[in-house]
């Protein structure tokens, strides 16, 4: 079959070339970069002093044929025009990203790997990436994975580049794996007294063939989002029952952009995250979960900060990100073991020799 390309309004740019140019030149001297790209996912991470190098320009769909539930983009394509692109297709980008803002690419997505209600229940963005092409810390450009479905054989090392925040190199083209959009949504509320009770209940219903796609609790007050077809959906709210049916309810959209009441009443947030079955431990008043208990939202001050940071490994098997409002001598993210920051730190080495790519960005040293 013939690839389908739609026509849409997103530029067709291709700045490998120049690209390339000046990671050779920033390597030969030993100049670090900082990767710009939409700059909405800038307040996550540490600052990094560096060169600016701008991305955004380099964008376009590469490949995308929607019978084969795969697209092929280049990184500074606008993910606002890319989702509006899908729907008319009638598809979806199942990890449900989040923008931050109009300007947010899709090279920013992959590195900041950000999801968005729905991964617990559909996957993270890593699970999508079918494969990628790089610009290393040498100039040359490399590609990983591909643009099917099933040609992944060894060591995944596309998915290296979710996450890693641009400190492995520049992603110049992403294919990914793409679904079709829901037949039929909607949410459901329950009323649970305390964060221990909605853990309880949303674990025991994951247990179910419920179509569940995301969940919510939050001042005592449990939402979750019922993904399918219609018959399916019908059957599932008959079945859970709950104190009010809400169509197209903005407690989602509001969840992935972070615009969420929650969000805008604290002031020190961070993100805990631990297994879904794992007991509320958190004492502070302002708290709301989401991924069936697997990602907790807290308020927690700078000085109080460590003390959390080291319940949360040596009793509940998790980590925390000092996600907002700290100040930049708190460490961002929780640090690995030392073995974790060897694996690290020999990645950084084979992409990266000399170092310039976002240069403390991720980790100190890193």
């Amino acid at each position: 079959m013939a690839s389908l390309i739609p026509k849409i309004s997103i530029p067709q740019v291709n700045l490998e070339g120049d690209l390339q140019s000046q990671i050779e030149l920033a390597s030969a001297n030993d100049v670090p970069v900082r990767i710009i790209g939409g700059n909405s996912k800038a307040f996550y991470g540490h600052a990094v002093d560096a060169s600016d190098i701008d991305v955004s320009r380099h964008s376009g769909i590469v490949d995308y044929d929607p019978a084969e539930l795969v697209i092929t983009l280049r990184s500074g394509c606008k993910l606002k025009e890319v989702e509006l692109l899908l729907a008319e297709k009638g598809q979806m980008l199942g990890f449900e990203p989040p923008y931050f803002g109009d300007e947010a690419t899709i090279g920013g997505m992959v590195a900041s790997g950000l999801t968005g209600p729905r991964r617990a229940f559909s996957g993270a963005i890593r699970d999508f990436i079918l494969g990628v092409k790089l610009l290393n810390g040498r100039g040359e450009i490399v590609n990983f994975g591909g643009r099917v479905i099933k040609n992944v054989a060894g060591f995944d090392v596309s998915r290296l580049m979710v996450g890693a925040l641009g400190t492995l190199g520049i992603l110049l083209e992403v294919s990914i794996r793409v679904i079709p959009i829901y037949e039929a949504e909607t949410t459901l509320m329950f009323e649970h007294a305390d964060a221990q009770a909605h853990i309880d209940w949303i674990n025991q219903k994951r247990r179910s063939p419920y179509p569940i796609s995301a969940s919510v609790w939050y001042q005592g007050q449990t939402k979750v989002r019922l993904s399918g077809s219609q018959q399916g959906l019908d059957s599932a709210c008959q079945d859970l029952g709950g104190d009010n049916t809400i169509e197209h309810d903005e407690t989602w959209s509001e969840l992935k952009e972070q615009t969420h009441s929650f969000f805008d009443q604290v002031k020190a947030i961070a993100r805990v995250s631990v297994p879904s079955i794992e007991p509320d431990f958190l004492t502070a008043e302002s708290q709301l979960i989401e991924w069936g208990g697997a990602q907790r939202w807290v308020e927690v001050s700078q000085a109080d900060l460590d003390q959390l940071r080291q319940q949360v490994v040596t009793d509940h098997r998790g980590t925390v990100c000092a996600y907002r409002g700290y100040d930049g001598h708190s460490a961002i993210f929780h640090r690995p073991t030392d073995a974790i920051m060897t694996l690290h730190r020999n990645l950084k080495s084979s992409f990266d020799p000399a170092g310039i790519f976002n240069p403390g960005r991720l980790y100190a040293g890193l």
